[in-house]
């Protein structure tokens, strides 16, 4: 048997229930993964909440680590015993084993261990496409990164750095403004009160080219007001609430500027898109480039409290639920 965190209705975190379902068996082109580590994101709360559908009851998850038990007909290249990592749909993570497609299962090096894994996977990969294909982030840049001390935050100041960006990371406290400063930040703003004004002097009034913002409605005018001139607003998350809808003047009015709201699921819809990006995300984390915070962890039957902290911005870097 295997135990998962299902839920029958959505809402707060208390809709998680630790239940025990059977084991499921791979199909053809499937592999069976039981799972070492799950990561937790925040597009996990967006489903909880119901603000994201998925038909009921489920299980939550996009993301994990662990090894292969075992392999459908069809499947080359993967054998029992492989230790392995993947991100994005379909949902299904937070179990002690799931099946799942083998073209979406990255094999690990052995210096990469399995909470490392499932907490840099969906994170990492979302970093990857923010700064090398929704806008290719070049030598002498500066951009805004919104909640740069959470996981794709954290990971966002340290790549971008060494692209050889300046990052001016949004922070919520004095601890978490060291936090980003000791990981690629060259700057940080504390709060939203004046944020284009503070983008304002630290750029000498040039403003930003990009702002990478997973906040929403709270901060969606605020980074509109901090882009230069046809300048790229990156709407990747909604951790405040959906951003509502917005007059297309007012873009016009603002200097010309473009708006895009990208997702994990179409960045990685080619799986050979997505192991590209997977690589290099390994290749960074293993050269050190990249560091992964895992700042916290939970018991996997416990994910009702691990979103109760990541609502209420008790988290940085990134949290794993372990089975």
């Amino acid at each position: 048997m295997t135990k998962a965190i299902r839920i029958h209705a959505t809402g707060g975190p208390e809709v998680l229930k630790w239940e025990q379902l059977p084991t499921p068996q791979p199909g053809p082109r499937e592999a069976l993964v039981r799972h070492e580590a799950v990561g937790l994101n925040y597009i996990d709360v967006y489903f909880r909440t119901g603000l994201y559908k998925a038909p009921l009851p489920f299980t939550p998850g996009m993301e994990g680590a662990g090894e292969v038990i075992a392999v459908g007909d069809e499947v080359t290249g993967l054998s029992p015993g492989d230790r392995v990592a993947y991100a994005g749909g379909p949902l299904g993570a937070y179990a002690t084993e799931r099946v799942i497609a083998a073209e979406r299962l990255v094999k690990l090096p052995d210096s990469i261990d399995s909470k490392t894994a499932a907490a840099m996977m969906l994170q990492g990969i979302t970093a990857h496409f923010l700064l090398h294909r929704t806008f290719k982030v070049q030598p002498g840049h500066t951009i805004l990164v919104h909640a740069a001390a959470g996981g794709v935050g954290l990971i966002l100041c340290q790549w971008a750095k060494h692209l050889g960006a300046t990052v001016i990371g949004v922070v919520s406290t004095e601890e978490k403004a060291a936090l980003i400063k000791a990981n690629g930040a060259t700057h940080a703003i504390i709060g939203q009160t004046s944020l284009a004004s503070e983008v304002k002097k630290l750029t000498g009034g040039a403003m930003v080219p990009v702002v990478y913002d997973s906040v929403g409605k709270d901060t969606f005018m605020a980074s509109l007001d901090c882009l230069a001139p046809m300048g790229l607003m990156v709407s990747f998350g909604n951790a405040s609430g959906p951003v509502p809808p917005v007059d297309l003047g007012v873009l016009a009015a603002k200097g010309s500027l473009y708006v895009t709201r990208p997702t994990f699921a179409t960045y990685t819809a080619n799986p050979a898109q997505m192991r590209i990006a997977a690589q290099d995300l390994i290749s960074v984390v293993q050269s050190g480039v990249v560091k992964i915070q895992v700042n916290q962890s939970f018991k996997l039957e416990n994910a009702a409290a691990a979103h109760e902290a990541l609502e209420s911005r008790a988290t940085t870097g990134s949290t794993v639920l372990i089975p």
